[in-house]
């Protein structure tokens, strides 16, 4: 029988390989000797996939791998979801996200890849899709008790809704409550210093390690 310490370096090499069968199989195996599914998933699901986003950042990956890479420990996360409990389940939740491109903006790619890492990387996200307007987000955030509004733009002419959003929760007396975290092609930091964000990312991974900072 494969030891606990076999099993969770499977579990890391599956997302590495970016082998979503190997990542369900290593899972399967977690399950059937007993290892803590809280466990499988911080010490080896989660190692691999914190490796791949370094590499990502360092250039020696490409935005491909991080989504292999995602899909792998996301197979492997549904095994073990179904055999924990509530409790063990919010305790690998990292926070609440709710995310979406600012109203005017019809577009969703690069959002639909970072709410999906966000997701691997254990965020509870609710993705609003595109052309989302500021009253959505908030109410949205209300609604699930988010930590973070992540927003998008992808359009120079629709950069001041982010603007708007942040103006929006101050009137609301909204701004302490939730963090907000910005990002799209034509989006800066500097940007994100005019408009009083609370942080950038130039790109998937970034999102993902900025939002880690905030929640920490």
């Amino acid at each position: 029988m494969a030891s606990e310490k076999d099993v969770l370096q499977s579990l890391y090499d599956a997302v590495l390989a970016y082998d979503s069968d190997a990542a369900v199989k290593a899972a399967e195996t977690a399950v059937a000797i007993g290892i803590d599914p809280v466990t499988a998933i911080e010490k080896g699901l989660a190692l691999g996939l914190r490796e791949i986003g370094e590499l990502f950042e360092s250039g020696d990956l490409w935005l491909p791998h991080l989504v292999l890479g995602a899909e792998a420990l996301e197979a492997a996360i549904k095994v073990l979801e179904s055999h924990m409990s509530m409790e063990d389940l919010e305790s690998t939740r990292t926070g609440t996200v709710v995310i979406g491109t600012v109203e005017g903006d019809i577009h969703d790619l690069g959002l639909r890849i970072v709410a999906s890492m966000l997701g691997a990387n254990g965020f509870k996200v609710y993705d609003l899709g595109c052309d989302t307007t500021s009253h959505a987000f908030i109410e949205k955030a209300k609604e699930v008790d988010a930590d973070i509004i992540a927003v998008s733009s992808l359009m120079t002419t629709t950069m001041p809704f982010m603007k708007d959003l942040i103006e929006a929760l101050e009137a609301a007396g909204l701004r302490d409550k939730f963090k907000v975290l910005i990002g799209g092609g034509p989006v800066s930091e500097n940007w994100a210093e005019v408009i009083g964000a609370d942080a950038y990312g130039r790109d998937a991974a970034e999102a993902v390690r900025k939002a880690t900072e905030i929640m920490s």
